[in-house]
């Protein structure tokens, strides 16, 4: 999300309130001239009460009672309207500071990397997303509020109380200090079960999608009633943390209501001695309700103060658990692509610790290459295929021309290579999105590339077809060559494209691979695949076992590599299936 101001950090609360100060102001002048009205309505409230005992007594009249009656409407009118634009404005600032923070959010996910972001579980950053930043929201909206509609009314009422009797208003108040001290006291425990319950709820999002998204192979295999129960444990464990925290909260409001309105018992006492001409002051009726009346709303508003207490802690939580998230983007420059240049691979290694994955490749490759990458299963195919990404450190050189790899920023990279990772990343859009990812062109020839064109014509809506989450309605093998379609729509001069024909039959393998090598004249692909049909046919192979490597034409490795021979003879039947190839 971009942001014109220089001074702004996203790591800072403070920031955002700096960012909305026009509806802040809004807030302020609206707020006050609600809570300034609020503070009328004791006042009336005791002169209705005050001229209704006169009207009882014959020492007033009811045009006293009507003009005071209509006074009180206009008054209230002019308060509720006040309330209406501040709210109005309190939630135009949430809404701002939501949208904001939930961007800033995002495009930090979308620019870190894989291994980063598998550090956490998708229940977790879905919780850190919306609920955590919702919370956020929520404690800074009713900060905002509660400082007019607690904070303001309550400095007012408590002015009102002493100049009717200061005396008396301390002694009542007595109690409402102690209220805050009970609350101090429940901090960490609120804190604690807040977070205790933010991570349930990220474990019990993550339990749902696993369930959403493996629920035919659990069916497959019949271990429903085993996820069921797991899922019911997880279930359990948040609903527990969940009433565990709310019970937290839920105990703040009526803890300070009952403690202060313990004072009602001086003001009924000792404010009955004022009206009777005995105690400190002399009052009328007028002064007795006003005073009871500014006590009991200024509990009424300091046992709110609670709810913003509550909102605060949750918030607090939340803001702990995103803040590492909340950097400020840094304004992405446009795709330079680079013109085609050779890849050299010079003793190249790749190591998880003291792990060794594979070591010892050398190969050169120019624009036009296409590379074949295989071996048994779990031989570091797909490792090879990201160290291109230059998401860990690797050993030995890989360059791009002139340039080492890593040395390349990651907006460099983006522009280098075009990755085509095993298992399709489809979002839940329609068929043109996916392939397109926001550019405008015609997706069309890239559809026709991969053999899915008029599978796409024939569906419902055509190119605006929506697939589902992960592409949940098409076939395996529409939904990887819909992968290899978006790779092909965005040409990058280095391609690696991993496993791209596991789910394809033979002849439409054939006819992708037919298209492949006429879109790769100018780029260098590492095409990976454990299907050998077509690696006659590439210029040089990359055969990996046991952590080894092997570079060769195919001939050269049927002939220097056994089990290379041994796996492409399993699959085409012999030489008879190469010479044809030829």
């Amino acid at each position: 999300m971009k942001n014109k101001n220089k001074s702004f950090r996203a790591d800072a609360i403070g920031s955002y309130f700096r960012l909305e100060w026009l509806p802040l102001l809004f807030v302020t002048l609206s707020g006050l001239v609600y809570n300034v009205g609020l503070l009328a309505g004791p006042w009336y409230e005791g002169r209705l009460a005050q001229c209704l005992a006169d009207i009882l007594g014959g020492n007033a009249s009811a045009a006293n009672m009507t003009a005071l009656v209509l006074g009180y409407i206009l008054v209230m009118l002019l308060v509720q309207t006040a309330r209406f634009i501040k709210r109005f404005y309190v939630r135009r600032f949430a809404n701002n500071i939501n949208r904001r923070m939930k961007g800033i959010l995002y495009a930090g996910l979308v620019r870190q990397s894989r291994a980063s972001l598998e550090k956490e579980s998708a229940g977790e950053l879905m919780t850190k997303a919306i609920s955590d930043v919702d919370d956020c929201v929520e404690g800074m909206r009713k900060f905002t509020t509660e400082i007019f509609d607690t904070g303001v009314a309550l400095v007012g009422y408590m002015v009102m109380l002493l100049v009717y009797d200061w005396r008396l208003a301390l002694l009542s108040l007595l109690f409402t200090p102690v209220s805050y001290v009970c609350a101090a006291r429940m901090k960490k425990p609120v804190q604690r079960a807040g977070a205790a319950y933010k991570k349930a709820a990220g474990a019990l999002s993550a339990a749902t999608l696993d369930r959403a998204q493996n629920a035919v192979t659990y069916r497959i295999h019949g271990c429903e009633d085993a996820r069921a129960e797991r899922y019911e444990d997880t279930l359990k464990n948040c609903e527990t943390a969940a009433v565990r925290s709310s019970m937290q909260q839920s105990a703040l409001p009526p803890l300070y209501l009952a403690v202060s309105n313990a004072g009602v018992l001086f003001i009924l006492w000792l404010g009955a001695k004022n009206v009777l001409g005995t105690g400190w002051n002399t009052w009328d009726i007028a002064a007795f309700t006003t005073f009871l009346s500014c006590f009991t709303k200024l509990t009424v508003k300091s046992s709110k103060a609670a709810k913003l207490f509550n909102s605060v802690q949750k918030a607090e939580v939340s803001w702990k658990r995103i803040k590492p998230l909340m950097k400020k983007p840094e304004e992405l420059p446009e795709l330079d692509i680079p013109a085609p240049e050779t890849v050299t691979l010079k003793d190249l290694s790749f190591a998880y610790g003291d792990e060794p994955v594979f070591s010892g490749l050398s190969i050169t490759a120019g624009p036009g290459d296409i590379i074949g990458v295989t071996g048994p299963v779990a031989c570091g195919k797909s490792t090879f295929g990201r160290v291109f990404l230059c998401e860990a450190p690797y050993g030995g050189s890989a360059k791009f021309g002139p340039e080492e790899f890593s040395a390349l920023t990651p907006r460099q990279i983006a522009a280098t290579v075009g990755y085509l990772g095993h298992d399709p990343e489809l979002s839940a859009d329609t068929v043109r999105h996916n392939v397109l990812c926001g550019s405008e062109q015609d997706a069309m020839p890239y559809l026709a590339a991969v053999a899915l064109k008029d599978e796409v014509l024939a569906m419902e809506n055509g190119l605006d077809t929506v697939i589902g989450s992960g592409g949940t309605r098409l076939s395996g093998g529409q939904a990887q060559r819909l992968a290899l379609a978006r790779t092909l729509a965005h040409p990058r001069p280095v391609l690696i494209l991993d496993d791209p024909f596991s789910a394809l039959d033979r002849k439409t393998e054939d006819t992708v691979f037919a298209n492949l090598q006429e879109y790769a004249k100018n780029k260098t692909v590492f095409l990976i695949s454990h299907r050998l049909y077509h690696f006659p046919q590439m210029r040089q192979v990359i055969f990996m076992e046991d952590g080894k490597t092997a570079v060769g034409t195919h001939a050269e490795l049927m002939a220097s590599v056994p089990v290379y021979r041994q796996l492409y003879e399993s699959q085409t039947g012999g030489t008879e299936h190469e010479d044809k190839a030829e």
